[in-house]
């Protein structure tokens, strides 16, 4: 245990130093972990040898995605998000579910061994984006503030909608009877999902933030624990959600979006954030590096042809095509569109998804965790290498074609 614990502090530490070099270059954060985990971990040198069961997998990645929405939705331009709210709101109402059909319809011509229901679980866990491996796209100046902030809302909110409809398929795949039509049922799943998380989220952090703003004014909070609340509210948001029957990734979106909002106002913001923004980024190097070793090091020799072309093209068409085809009439250019289309990296929402399907038996869950494996590893090298390139070259571009259509439009 010691051992294990003495590598992951020493590369921690060695990130740490040269973390801010390595973020300028093609080179993510993601990337790095990955492979490290994979090279130390038991398929490797075996230096880290750590045994993870799928609850111990899904509670650290579950903890570290929490963190991820609450920090970057308290990070939002809120501003921003009101002028170009029609961006995530296409991309959620229409892109999400002609992103999870196209899916299920691949995986109809792929897997044969899959059943219906199955292959509806596969499109879903594959539907949701990951706003950490967006991180250095929606961080980037480079992009617009619509282009960012509009892939920051989408990121956030998609995860939280796709687990009701993914826990619908997964009852229907073990034949358990919901005692309503299918589509009643997961009506009622989606919106006690997503409502549960909005109540909690919104109502928990208007009242932490009255609470901690009053023991401020009064010099009851410390410099040391001054770093704590903000990692604290989001893992509340997120675990009383959970135990509520909510969606705890929708409570810690919303939450950190008024959390924002409020810090906002006294100019506390960067102060309150910056010590869970460091917690955050520890955690994701943690759970890549777990990734690599226990996900990735122990499936990537079952990763058939038929399997890294789904993963190939879940990662291109099944995304973009969706995309380009619900921002239709928003008034972004074709280059916007196919930018917004090829950034949805999948991530640690898919991850969670796969323990999921694995812990409750589904018959081919194996294989499912398999071509999420394979696709999420894709992912996390092709959005890694192509970010600060593409936000570079098309970022300014973006703003330009944006600029020139508004003044077309002028009278």
């Amino acid at each position: 245990m010691y051992l294990e614990l003495a590598i992951l502090a020493v590369i921690v530490m060695a990130w740490s130093g040269i973390a801010g070099a390595v973020e300028r270059t093609a080179i993510s954060g993601p990337m790095v972990f990955t492979v490290t985990g994979l090279v130390i971990g038991p398929l490797g040198l075996g230096w880290l040898v750590i045994d993870l069961d799928n609850d111990g997998l899904r509670v650290l990645a579950d903890i570290t995605l929490a963190l991820v929405l609450f920090v970057d939705a308290a990070n939002a331009d809120l501003g921003v998000v009101k002028r170009s709210v029609r961006i995530p709101q296409r991309m959620l109402v229409f892109g999400l579910p002609l992103t999870i059909l196209s899916g299920f319809g691949l995986g109809y011509l792929i897997f044969d061994q899959l059943s219906i229901f199955e292959l509806a679980i596969l499109a879903t866990m594959l539907a949701a984006t990951d706003a950490a491996l967006g991180k250095a796209v929606i961080t980037n100046k480079d992009v617009p503030s619509r282009i960012r902030e509009g892939l920051n809302i989408e990121s956030g909110l998609n995860d939280g909608i796709c687990v009701p409809i993914l826990f619908l398929f997964i009852a229907l795949a073990l034949g358990v009877d919901t005692g309503d039509s299918n589509l009643f049922f997961a009506t009622k799943l989606i919106a006690k999902e997503v409502g549960i998380g909005l109540v909690v989220g919104l109502g928990l952090v208007a009242i932490a933030t009255k609470i901690l703003q009053v023991c401020y004014d009064r010099g009851w909070i410390t410099e040391i624990w001054i770093q704590l609340p903000v990692i604290t509210l989001a893992l509340a948001c997120f675990a009383i959600a959970q135990t509520l029957h909510g969606s705890g990734y929708v409570a810690a979106f919303v939450g950190g979006l008024l959390f924002g909002h409020y810090s906002t106002k006294d100019g506390s913001k960067h102060r309150l954030l910056l010590a869970a923004e460091g917690t955050m980024e520890t955690m994701a190097l943690v759970t890549w590096i777990m990734f690599g070793s226990a996900v990735v090091g122990q499936l990537m020799g079952y990763f058939s042809w038929k399997v890294v072309m789904f993963a190939v093209l879940s990662l291109t068409v099944v995304r973009i095509i969706p995309m380009f085809v619900s921002l239709t009439g928003t008034g972004e250019s074709t280059t916007s569109k196919l930018f917004l289309g090829w950034f949805g990296p999948r991530g640690l929402a898919s991850v969670v998804f796969a323990i999921i399907v694995i812990s409750n038996d589904v018959e081919n869950g194996r294989l499912l965790a398999i071509i999420v494996a394979c696709t999420v590893t894709l992912s996390i090298f092709a959005h890694g290498f192509t970010a600060n390139p593409l936000a570079r070259r098309f970022g300014p571009r973006m703003e330009l074609q944006q600029e020139s259509a508004e003044k077309e439009s002028q009278p």
